[in-house]
């Protein structure tokens, strides 16, 4: 009965195709979370410097980049589905690894592997959109950020109640609380190897390789007898000129004049969309807020705060995304981002760090939890630091690699004096909630729709290069960043690129809401080489 139903249902079938290929997003959203919540205990049990850090964090993203040069070949080869359930094999491979490192070399092979795994977000966003009917494709697409959504925010709430059990159950410390927070993905990996059995491959891709039959089957569940016939005259006439080109040939027409403007769109969007700082917030959220002031406890409280708010933005943009279009939603969530990001520096720059008899008692009691003789600080009393940069360089002088992870946000909550937190969480909020209502889910939507099928299965890849490799400059020097620049410095660069991406999404940035592919493909090449 069930079959039945949704076979008479094509939308709520696609529906079903498309949040099953976003799963993977799911599993991106526990990882991010899960590192983030890990990485103090990590740091302290390997000693790990701030680069070293951001390594640990960075290197699924450079799995990523090596993963995205053979992502479009593998996609036209083996097909979309295929492809993405060997990616979650390759989840699980990832997450056997890092669980069980021995140490930082292994956990970093672990983690890059799961970078390559990571290349599903693309995979899922191309299949999605050659699935999705025009009129609804920039909700189905947008799943894959919802999903990464709710991946962060069942990781954050998990991440919290395990550190609530440090103290409780005896076979969970400071060691090896953070296996359990990376191991827990496994149980995700599995659900998502299960689905993926279960989607039909992309009818265009059955198209181009010549088995019209199977495509038309595939259509038939997906856009009813009505349809079927139309969609696949259009789908052939897309694809005569590209029927056999070769990688090498699509990456010439993808860099040909006539897409340029379509390549300068997703080049700043990607560029915008990583360097706006929403992995660095994700990643290292815990240090974020414990640079307010915050306990330890109260930084992994707050991160459940962030998967919440990071939801229902993202539901919003599900919402109003075909209502409002993408390009409203881009700029309106670029402006938000230059507002939090401001907001957070006006905060953060008044702040100061004294060591105080009230600073030093505040101190002591979490010290002899954890085994930290306090009289380290001794020396420190009476100090008075303008900034976290010149605190942070004396604390490295007083406590070792190890300490180091596990006391520097015990002492800033200690000593941080002046800081306007209301300004601080309102950016940060501010930022989160325009992040995921814009920026975040709507870029694979245009991704997923301005490419022209001559060059889809490369460009997509490519374009999340870009995003990925402006992502990582962002992930691996931010503990570095912290370290030298300080907080409030960071979010104002972060301020300045939502600017740039302003200035150029307002001059370039096309509509294209309820629009095929193919009617798309017209309006951005055929014109524009008109023009040109």
């Amino acid at each position: 009965m069930y079959n039945v139903m949704m076979k008479n249902n094509p939308e709520r079938l696609v529906a079903q195709y498309a949040l099953f290929a976003a799963f993977g997003g799911f599993v991106f959203g526990l990882d991010a979370a899960n590192i983030s919540g890990a990485l103090r205990f990590i740091s302290s049990l390997f000693e790990l410097n701030n680069i070293q850090q951001g390594m640990v964090v960075g290197c699924a993203l450079l799995g990523v980049i090596v993963a995205l040069f053979f992502t479009g070949t593998l996609c036209e080869h083996f097909g979309r589905s295929k492809v993405l359930l060997g990616i979650g094999f390759t989840y699980s491979l990832s997450t056997v690894i890092s669980t069980t490192a021995l140490n930082y070399e292994m956990l970093v092979v672990g983690r890059f592997i799961g970078g390559v795994a990571f290349a599903s977000i693309t995979v899922s966003a191309m299949y999605i959109g050659e699935i999705a009917p025009a009129k609804l494709r920039g909700k189905f697409v947008s799943v894959n950020q919802l999903m990464i959504g709710l991946g962060l925010l069942i990781a954050f709430i998990t991440n919290y109640f395990l550190l609530q059990t440090i103290e409780q159950i005896t076979w969970i410390t400071n060691e090896n609380v953070w296996r359990i927070m990376l191991g827990a993905e496994l149980i995700a990996n599995a659900l998502w190897i299960f689905l993926l059995w279960r989607i039909p491959e992309s009818p265009r891709w059955l198209i181009k390789q010549g088995r019209e039959s199977e495509a038309r089957e595939v259509l038939l569940e997906i856009a009813g007898e009505e349809s079927k016939d139309t969609l696949v005259s259009n789908i052939k006439e897309s694809l005569k000129e590209d029927a056999q080109l070769t990688t090498t040939q699509q990456l010439k027409a993808l860099f040909d004049k006539r897409l340029r403007v379509v390549l300068l769109v997703a080049i700043f969007y990607a560029i915008v969309q990583g360097a706006t700082g929403m992995n660095a917030v994700l990643f290292f959220a815990p240090i974020v807020f414990e640079q307010v002031g915050m306990s330890v406890d109260d930084s992994f409280a707050q991160t459940i705060s962030i998967g919440v708010v990071g939801l229902v933005a993202t539901l919003f943009a599900i919402l109003f995304i075909e209502q409002l279009g993408r390009r409203l939603l881009t700029l309106v969530g670029l402006v938000l981002v230059i507002v939090g990001h401001s907001s957070t520096f006006y905060g953060f720059n008044q702040a100061n760090y004294t060591f105080d008899q009230e600073a030093v008692s505040a101190i002591s009691e979490p010290f002899n939890q954890l085994n930290i003789d306090a009289n380290k600080l001794e020396t420190l009393v009476g100090r008075k630091f303008e900034s976290d940069v010149a605190l942070k360089k004396e604390l490295a002088n007083h406590f070792t690699k190890k300490e180091l992870p596990l006391v520097e946000g015990v002492i800033i909550n200690a000593t941080i004096r002046d800081i306007k937190a209301t300004w601080v969480l309102f950016g940060i909020f501010a930022f989160l909630a325009a992040f995921n209502l814009s920026i975040g889910p709507i870029m694979w939507v245009i991704f997923s729709e301005i490419f022209p099928n001559t060059v889809r299965s490369i460009a997509l890849p490519f374009a999340a290069l870009v995003q990925t490799v402006s992502s990582w400059v962002i992930q691996q020097f931010f503990p570095w960043q912290l370290d030298n620049m300080g907080v409030a410095n960071i979010f104002l660069a972060y301020a300045a690129v939502g600017l740039f991406g302003l200035i150029a999404m307002y001059l370039m940035l096309p509509e294209t809401k309820g629009k095929s592919i193919e009617a798309i493909e017209i309006e951005l090449t055929k014109n524009k080489e008109a023009l040109s």
